[in-house]
């Protein structure tokens, strides 16, 4: 099978020497002007990886686009919208099959990734997410892990659950899309939640702040027509260890730079997140605790000692409350 993977960053090339290595044909666009491309055309490796000389690079969107009827997308999340009117505007994407492998919400609407693409390309087009736990280091040493690929046409969920499994990644399909995104985008904001708890020394807030934010999604989830159960499985939970505990977590490590240095990684997914999910908080009247305070402290500056003891010392009530 050909594949195309747009997007050249840490993610983009895994995703490209992944569909290599279990023997798809693979095409790799960057944008033009993109120092990644630039690096990786040089010399076919950036600081993760080696790419293969049979994965080839170009800046042509319409070239990109044509090579292959799957197309992986791997960019920014507030990037997405973009991108789909390029391919909208200057491409023939009939007939091709798209995979969203980003995590996020759009700010300033909270919608979802595979709603902002459809809105641009059509209602029809045929679309997936890829999520769930792993990091790229932990892949490239063969340690292999679970993810899950949704979609709400559950037959092209399987058929990329088919054409892309392999001893590295087992994937299993997702049933329902809405939970899978939305729990999906928002375990980054634990993330960072989980990183100031690191740089505060409350480390061992870490369990009762995976219990609450389960929680917090799962309502926000219910309430916007989702599976509340959603929120349990690979594309939230399951992505716990990697996002609140591992020393690759950019999440992470963002919310704990933040406490230690002051200064914000703004390219976090867990950042603009964290403003996407305030707006879905009041359009359907939801509480989200954790969510409002990262939002304080990254958006506010509030002061984040007093911001996480004064959430995890609330009044008294009820746990599953």
């Amino acid at each position: 099978m050909k594949i195309t993977v747009l997007g050249c960053g840490r993610w983009g090339t895994f995703h490209a020497w992944y569909a290599d290595h279990i023997g798809h044909d693979v095409l790799l666009w960057g944008r033009p002007g993109s120092k990644h491309l630039s690096d990786l055309a040089s010399s076919h490796h950036n600081e993760y990886l080696e790419l293969p000389a049979s994965i080839n690079l170009t800046n042509n969107l319409k070239k990109a686009i044509a090579y292959a009827n799957t197309i992986i997308i791997s960019i920014s999340a507030q990037e997405l919208r973009n991108l789909a009117t390029q391919i909208s505007h200057e491409t023939n994407h009939e007939g091709k099959r798209f995979i969203l492998c980003m995590k996020g919400l759009e700010t300033g609407t909270g919608k979802r990734l595979t709603t902002v693409f459809k809105e641009v390309l059509g209602d029809d087009v045929p679309v997936a997410v890829w999520v769930g736990p792993g990091h790229v280091q932990d892949f490239l040493k063969g340690i292999p892990n679970c993810m899950v690929m949704a979609s709400n046409d559950m037959d092209l969920a399987k058929e990329f659950v088919n054409e892309l499994s392999s001893p590295l990644i087992r994937f299993y399909y997702g049933e329902d899309l809405l939970g899978t995104e939305v729990g999906a985008a928002a375990k980054n904001v634990i993330g960072i939640a989980a990183g100031m708890l690191d740089g505060i020394g409350y480390c061992s807030l870490k369990g009762a702040l995976m219990a609450r934010g389960t929680r917090e999604l799962s309502r926000l989830i219910e309430a916007m027509g989702g599976d509340k159960m959603t929120v349990y499985g690979l594309s939230h939970l399951g992505d716990y260890e990697a996002t609140l505990f591992s020393l690759h977590s950019r999440n992470r490590r963002c919310g704990e730079q933040l406490i230690r240095t002051g200064v914000l990684d703004e390219k976090a997914e867990g950042v603009p997140t964290s403003a996407a999910l305030i707006y879905l908080s009041q359009k359907y009247d939801i509480e989200l605790p954790i969510c409002e305070t990262v939002y304080a402290i990254v958006y506010k500056h509030a002061d984040p000692k007093e911001q996480l003891t004064k959430l995890f010392l609330r009044s008294v009530k009820a746990e599953m409350s």
